[in-house]
């Protein structure tokens, strides 16, 4: 094991309707696990309450946050915006994305991950910025100079251990790890990320159980806890977090 500790970074759902309640149970439900939370940014390209002011719930009820942004919603000025936003909030930690395929309009194609990093370097050198890389191609070198890694997820152990294998990063890095709660997620993952490989063995089990979804997250987290080959997971619970974070604070 590396000398830092196996840290969980839960994804916590955003809401999209003026209401933090049920972030704030989420937040209170998987604290007993999670060390830090990371709060995507208008995910699977629907809108949602901006991810910076969602940080800034998590610190004030005392947990770590990681704001998503992505390069698709904004131009410079939207970027300058939301980082004074976040160092008037305290927030100064991000994962920087492409993002997903907007549902209503188009990209801004104004931003490259890359450039956001490099405004964010200029303005706040203070802040931490992550980036996130896929499992098929070579993280460039830009990308090594973040300060972590979030890799895709995958419900592959031997697939990430491959991966981590072969790229050379000495920043932290943090595994994929996703519950499968349906075959109809199976199918919407599949079609929306084609490199992604969801057994189908596991597909049948969720079918039979709604429970094998989250049985087969939590012992990917804790075989790649055990291999020591990464710092942590970046764990997506889904609707699921509570039977997440029930098993996990057994179990880690």
């Amino acid at each position: 094991m590396p000398a830092n500790p196996f840290r969980l970074v839960c994804e916590i759902e955003p809401p999209t309707r003026p209401d933090l309640r049920r972030v704030r149970h989420q937040i209170g439900v998987l604290s007993a696990v999670a060390d830090t939370f990371l709060i995507p940014d208008n995910h699977i390209g629907r809108a949602t309450v901006s991810s910076v002011a969602v940080a800034h719930e998590v610190q004030a009820m005392g947990g770590r946050s990681i704001a998503c942004l992505n390069s698709r919603d904004r131009n410079l000025l939207g970027l300058q915006r939301d980082l004074l936003t976040a160092a008037a909030y305290g927030v100064e930690q991000f994962l920087f994305v492409y993002g997903d395929k907007p549902t209503a309009g188009g990209r801004t194609s104004e931003l490259t991950v890359r450039a956001m990093i490099e405004e964010t370097r200029t303005l706040y050198p203070s802040f931490r910025v992550g980036v996130a890389t896929g499992l098929a191609r070579p993280l460039p070198g830009w990308k090594r100079a973040a300060d972590f890694t979030f890799v895709q997820v995958s419900y592959s152990v031997d697939a990430l251990l491959r991966w981590r294998d072969k790229s050379a990063v000495d920043g932290p890095v943090y595994a994929g790890v996703m519950v499968l709660a349906s075959a109809g997620m199976a199918h919407r993952l599949r079609a929306g990320i084609p490199d992604i490989d969801i057994p189908d063995d596991l597909v049948s089990a969720v079918e039979a159980d709604r429970n094998a979804g989250v049985d087969a997250a939590c012992a990917q987290v804790l075989r790649l806890r055990d291999s020591g080959a990464f710092d942590g997971v970046h764990l997506v619970p889904v609707a699921r977090y509570r039977e997440v974070a029930a098993r996990l604070e057994r179990d880690l």
